[in-house]
């Protein structure tokens, strides 16, 4: 099954997958292996560990199908990739969700932020007019079912953050518009309290995504009550890279004194990261026999 019907059939699951959001294939790797079925790749976190750089535009089209590919060459669960704008016109955005399957994406976000976007929790942030928001949209849906007619397949999550700027009520209908050109998962950016979030999954049909950052504009809320008020998908976009950015400033910290606490045990590190599967396989193939022994140390 290719990973768009992977991702169809989890959203027609009765209930609200949580999904933690991943950066690069180590992190993607980590989410699999706690047993998640679907992750998406952070725009925030991606270009944080990338370039090193905030989630303003600075990530080219070339880096982010770069970034997903090597994720989802690491792991089989659905990979939702972030297409931000579409890198430009409706052209461009046709070519964004064309490299996003090729890339082995079971779906791609497309957005009506003006270029360079913003991420949706910081200040600043603007979208486009509605046509050119539904052009965007428009042309995503055109370039997936040219890709289903040649036998591929990627779903399109569609979203707006006009709440920022312009209230729900223009979010909403934006939304609405988006699943009538025929987009498969919407996603309405920062709603401000549980009842914007109900106004939301009420008025709009099929899928939707929430997305939760902590210390952003959405509540946090449990996940029994995300899918009593409608949603399929909880996005916890920088819960991982959070983690990841306290613990290596903790340990880095810690190393002035010459103490290194709740670091992973080495075994397990090189388990998780894959070097005793790669050790079974190679024992198959003379050539590529080696002293596998821990002892060895994890110089490279």
């Amino acid at each position: 099954m290719i990973q768009a019907q992977k991702l169809l059939s989890l959203l027609a699951e009765d209930r609200c997958h949580v999904m933690p959001c991943c950066f690069d294939a180590l992190s993607a790797r980590l989410v699999a292996q706690e047993g998640y079925a679907l992750t998406f790749m952070s725009g925030f976190a991606a270009s944080a560990s990338r370039i090193g750089a905030p989630d303003l535009g600075l990530m080219s089209y070339g880096e982010v199908v770069d970034q997903a590919r090597n994720i989802t060459e690491a792991v089989d669960i659905p990979l939702i990739g972030d297409g931000d704008t579409g890198y430009g016109n409706a052209m461009n955005v046709r070519r964004t969700v064309t490299g996003f399957a090729r890339a082995g994406c079971a779906s791609v976000m497309i957005e009506d932020q003006l270029a360079p976007k913003r991420c949706g929790h910081t200040p600043g942030k603007a979208v486009v007019g509605r046509d050119e928001a539904f052009d965007r949209i428009r042309a995503a849906v055109d370039a997936r079912e040219e890709l289903r007619a040649a036998g591929g397949d990627i779903l399109i999550l569609a979203r707006t953050d006009a709440r920022h700027e312009h209230g729900l009520a223009e979010a909403i209908a934006r939304a609405e518009r988006f699943a009538e050109l025929g987009a498969d998962i919407l996603f309405v950016e920062a709603p401000r309290n549980e009842t914007e979030m109900r106004q939301v999954c009420v008025n709009l049909p099929g899928p939707k995504m929430a997305n939760i950052v902590e210390g952003g504009e959405t509540p946090d809320l449990p996940n029994a009550a995300l899918h009593d008020i409608g949603y399929s998908i909880a996005a916890y976009p920088l819960s991982l890279m959070a983690a990841a950015m306290q613990a290596m400033v903790t340990c880095l910290r810690q190393m002035r004194g010459e103490t290194r606490t709740g670091l992973m045990d080495f075994a397990e590190l090189r388990q998780r990261i894959g070097f005793d599967d790669y050790y079974k396989t190679s024992e198959r193939y003379a050539s590529s026999k080696r002293d596998h022994s821990p002892a060895r140390g994890g110089g490279s």
